[in-house]
Formats: structure tokens, C-alpha cells, sequence
């Protein structure tokens, strides 16, 4: 099977938000929680920044796990990078993650303003000034076969989306509604001109929308 371009466990509230308005560096998903998106992730036994032993397994549990499957780089926007915005001021600032982040990948980051590559444990962050398809050259060549994950923000899914280059895609709705900030869609018909959807409730509350090209 050739590699595929995923989105994987990207999370949207029940009015299509994917970030709230508003983000700054003490607030990365704006005026959203991001615990009102993700608490359905953070509750599950696979969650990565797990502490203690315990959570759930079932349905929200194998989407944790199968984030990182066979996922062999990650695009992604700048403002998941982090809430700087123009040219970089200083080189000081290497994202939300800490010292160990959890893509263990390279990532490509898509920004006006590159700035030299630097490494944090396994991953190693690329910054490019490219289109979706340019980026996406990249990606796959350092992938090496596996598949790349288009790992957010809202503007970067739609631009992949908007130049046909995802495969398939696993978003998450969240029971909440946030009213502003930066949507996914209108409404989660708005691909079925494209794709195949099944729609899995768990019982966490949040519903998985499985999207796979038609």
C-alpha cells in the first residue's frame, strides 16, 4: 500500500471550531479550553502525557493509539507551532512541547519567515516557506514511506483540502460550542463531494467522523 496523507485525531466543536479566537502564549486555542475539546483524548490509557497509570480503553482509546501509526513526518501550520506572528523576533522560542514533543518525527512548519531547523530529542522542526503540494514533497521524501500527517491548525487542513491532497482524515466532535475563532466547516457534509464518511459515537460524548476519498 502506497503512503497516505492523513489527518488524524484533529478535534472541532460541534459547530465546527477547530481553535478559539483569540490565541496567545498562554492560551493556545484562544478563548476555547483545549480540555473541552480534548478531555475525551486526555481520559484514555494510551494518552501520552499520562502520569498515572489507569484511563479508558474502547473506541477514544484506539484513535489515541492510532495517532502516531505508521505516521512518518508531520506538516503543520505555523500558529500550532506557536502564538508569534510576522518575523521571528529571536530564535528563542521552539514551540508548545517542551523539551521532548510528541511527534517524534520531522515537521514542517509553513511559515513566511523561515528560520533554521532545530531538533528537540527525536524531532526535528523544518521551517518552509512552500505551497501544500511543495511541502508535501518534502514530507513524503523524509517520511520514507510512511504516511504524513497534516497536523493542524484549521487553515492548514483546509489548504491541503482545498488542493486535494488528503487521503484520509479522522476529526473528533466535540460536545461544545464556541461560537468564533477559526472553523473547519459549516457543516461536516460539506465533503461528502469527495469523500466517504462513517460516523462512530463513543460514549465519551465526542462522535468520530472517519473521511476516506471517494
Amino acid at each position: 500500500m502506497s503512503a497516505l496523507v492523513r489527518v488524524q485525531n484533529f478535534v472541532v466543536s460541534s459547530d465546527g471550531y477547530g481553535s478559539g479566537e483569540g490565541q496567545s502564549l498562554e492560551r493556545p486555542f484562544g478563548h476555547a479550553n483545549p480540555m473541552d475539546l480534548m478531555s475525551w483524548a486526555g481520559a484514555t490509557a494510551s494518552w501520552p502525557n499520562r502520569t498515572e497509570p489507569g484511563g479508558s480503553r474502547g473506541l477514544d482509546d484506539y484513535f489515541t493509539r492510532d495517532f502516531s501509526h505508521n505516521i512518518g513526518a508531520e506538516i503543520m501550520g505555523r500558529n500550532k507551532f506557536g502564538p508569534v506572528r510576522g518575523p521571528w523576533k529571536n530564535l528563542d522560542w521552539q514551540g508548545w512541547w517542551g523539551d521532548v514533543p510528541p511527534f517524534h518525527t520531522p515537521v514542517f512548519v509553513l511559515t513566511h519567515h523561515p528560520r533554521p531547523p532545530f531538533t528537540l530529542a527525536d524531532t526535528t522542526f523544518h521551517f518552509v516557506d512552500a505551497s501544500p503540494a511543495e511541502a508535501l514533497a518534502l514530507a513524503v521524501e523524509a517520511a520514507d514511506g510512511r504516511d504524513v500527517r497534516i497536523g493542524g491548525g484549521v487553515q492548514t487542513v483546509r489548504e491541503f483540502l482545498d488542493a486535494d491532497l488528503i487521503d484520509t482524515m479522522h476529526v473528533a466532535v466535540a460536545p461544545i460550542e464556541l461560537g468564533r475563532g477559526e472553523r473547519l466547516w459549516d457543516s461536516p457534509d460539506d465533503l461528502l463531494d469527495r469523500f466517504h464518511r462513517d460516523v462512530v459515537p463513543s460514549p465519551s460524548g465526542v462522535t468520530h467522523l472517519l473521511y476516506w476519498r471517494r
